[in-house]
């Protein structure tokens, strides 16, 4: 009864967490400024106008609050490991 429930709870709360730590990250290269920060201003706006849409037009198709919580933490994860990359 309360499995799905928890599920999406705990994956929004670690989307949540996991989000910060972009948005650190983000923050980091955007200060170090030049090109690599222009770059990343462009890239994160286009993103969330994408993800927006995106999950949008999930749920007008019949897709559950799960998938786009789970779409949207396999997108901060993989943002999470490009901004960690040592350059």
């Amino acid at each position: 009864m309360f499995g799905p429930w928890w599920k999406l709870s705990m994956d929004t709360a670690m989307l949540a967490l996991e989000s910060q730590a972009v948005i650190g990250l983000r923050l980091a290269k955007l200060a170090a400024g030049g090109a690599g920060a222009q770059v990343e201003a462009q890239r994160m706006i286009s993103e969330k106008v994408f993800a927006a849409g995106e999950a949008a037009m999930m749920m007008a198709t019949g897709g559950s609050t799960q998938s786009i919580v789970s779409g949207y933490r396999r997108k901060v994860r993989a943002n999470q490991r490009r901004l960690s990359r040592p350059r």
